[in-house]
């Protein structure tokens, strides 16, 4: 079994005696409060439209592609 030693601690630091200093960390002043605009829990109307128009058009892409696909392979 291996023993250790005590004595290869290192020396502890000697604290001053004097009245404790303040700290000199620099900090960013706490910043004004900014009054927020309140959010719409809702999307507009137009919003809705443009998703519904996105997701038919994605949704017409894929089958575009998939019976583009399908008639090169069965050709």
């Amino acid at each position: 079994m291996i023993k250790r030693s005590n004595n290869l601690r290192r020396p502890t630091v000697p604290l001053g005696q004097g009245a404790a200093r303040p700290s000199r960390i620099r900090r960013d002043p706490v910043p004004v409060a900014v009054p927020k605009k309140p959010v719409n829990a809702y999307p507009s109307e137009r919003e809705v439209w443009t998703v519904v128009i996105g997701v038919v058009l994605f949704a017409l892409a894929i089958t575009v592609a998939i019976v583009g696909a399908s008639n090169n392979i069965l050709n």
